[in-house]
């Protein structure tokens, strides 16, 4: 029998008194580092910077296209014109077969020319979800070559590396009244250049559905930027369609001309 109590019940309390405050002083660093951050990032700034960083205000580009699935490999090569948001013109140059087809965007409405058959068709809004020129890019994407600043609410939501490159993570939800086909897009823009690195579009049941990658990031038109662009079919492993950029300037003089519908059915 023990002449004098214990000490180990204060010793504990004193231990826990020690470490109590350390445990609060990291509770308080680690969210005061989350507010820092999203304080000193601007979201909407962020995605503006990427989107322009890829586009211009105009564009002339010639690009490979090539779509790859489990049965067989398409390779194409192209040449477009984009005028911001609103207008574009593609062409097909190679192969020989579809050289001449033509895609015409204007607003929110797209047309193509069929060089063999010497027709010109407008898409239908219920064709906008299908596959463009038998890729994982869809007609959506041409005509609404995203205003996302202006149809997304847009949120920092944490950090991530990618490729061994720090990026900003963001969460982008569809505004009530835009008229835009998913969910919700993650969109990592890399913190060293702001350059767009992978963005993933989920369903509105929250599916992730496809994934946009960046890679390859060089200079190219007086600007650096990725210059291979992969998307992936999440649904389908093994199909994705990789564009790569062979030659690109910005911020040129393009003619109205070039998005006419003189130059869709007769070239620019």
């Amino acid at each position: 029998m023990a002449l004098y109590p214990q000490p180990q019940r204060a010793t504990t309390a004193r231990s826990h008194g020690r470490g109590y405050p350390w445990l609060f002083l990291w509770l308080l660093i680690g969210i005061g580092g989350r507010l820092s951050l999203a304080q000193s990032v601007d979201p909407v700034a962020l995605v503006r910077e990427a989107e322009e960083a890829i586009k211009g205000k105009t564009s002339h580009a010639v690009l490979e296209m090539k779509v790859v699935t489990p049965d067989y490999r398409r390779t194409r090569k192209l040449e477009a014109w984009w005028k911001g948001n609103e207008k574009a013109l593609i062409v097909t140059l190679e192969p020989p077969r579809e050289a001449g087809n033509r895609t015409l965007k204007r607003g929110s409405e797209l047309w193509m020319y069929l060089q063999e058959t010497e027709t010109t068709i407008k898409i239908p809004p219920s064709m906008m979800l299908q596959s463009w020129m038998g890729s994982d890019f869809t007609y959506d994407d041409l005509v609404r070559e995203s205003n996302l600043v202006r149809d997304y609410q847009i949120r920092l939501v944490g950090t991530d590396t990618l490729d061994g490159v720090p990026c900003y993570v963001l969460e982008l939800v569809p505004r009530p009244e835009a008229p835009v086909v998913w969910g919700k897009l993650r969109y990592w823009i890399r913190q060293t250049d702001r350059l767009p690195a992978r963005i993933a579009y989920y369903s509105e049941q929250g599916q992730q559905v496809r994934t946009l990658s960046f890679y390859d990031v060089r200079r190219m038109g007086g600007r650096h930027l990725p210059t291979r662009w992969v998307m992936r079919n999440d649904r389908e492993p093994g199909r994705f369609t990789e564009i790569r950029l062979l030659e690109a300037e910005f911020d040129l003089p393009i003619p109205e001309e070039i998005f006419s519908f003189r130059a869709l059915e007769q070239g620019p």
